[in-house]
């Protein structure tokens, strides 16, 4: 999929053989054979183009991860102590990039920062915190 998703275009066998073998000696059926497995699971689709086909990924790499952590996380049998032992996996870098994506998904309503509690009118209402904002 690696591959795939780097062109972002349609690609044939011969063309992601190639590629490969730049780093590792690789057999073409066996290229052939994960395309058409990733095909078969719907990740890419192909349209014939003479003898070859040309394969194109159906979704983002972004959608296909997503996809993989539902999956994951759909399969516990404890989904909130999965996710617990998920983020303490998380890098600072990670754990932010999940903040930013909770705020985009909440939207800028529910986003904005908290509003600081407020005292309760029975407390002391001339105390100098509560007289200086005033």
């Amino acid at each position: 999929m690696t591959r795939v998703w780097k062109w972002n275009r349609p690609v044939t066998v011969r063309e992601v053989l190639e590629d490969l073998q730049q780093e590792r000696s690789i057999a073409y059926t066996t290229v052939m054979t994960v395309l058409d497995n990733l095909h078969q699971k719907g990740w890419v689709r192909r349209e014939a183009e003479g003898r070859a086909y040309r394969y194109e990924a159906v979704s983002t790499r972004a959608a296909y991860a997503a996809a993989l952590m539902n999956d994951a996380w759909s399969q516990s049998d404890n989904p909130a102590a999965a996710l617990v032992a998920f983020f303490g996996m998380m890098s600072d870098e990670q754990r932010q990039a999940l903040r930013d994506a909770v705020r985009i998904v909440q939207g800028p309503e529910t986003g904005e920062a908290p509003q600081a509690p407020r005292a309760p009118q029975e407390e002391n209402p001339g105390s100098a915190g509560e007289t200086a904002g005033r």
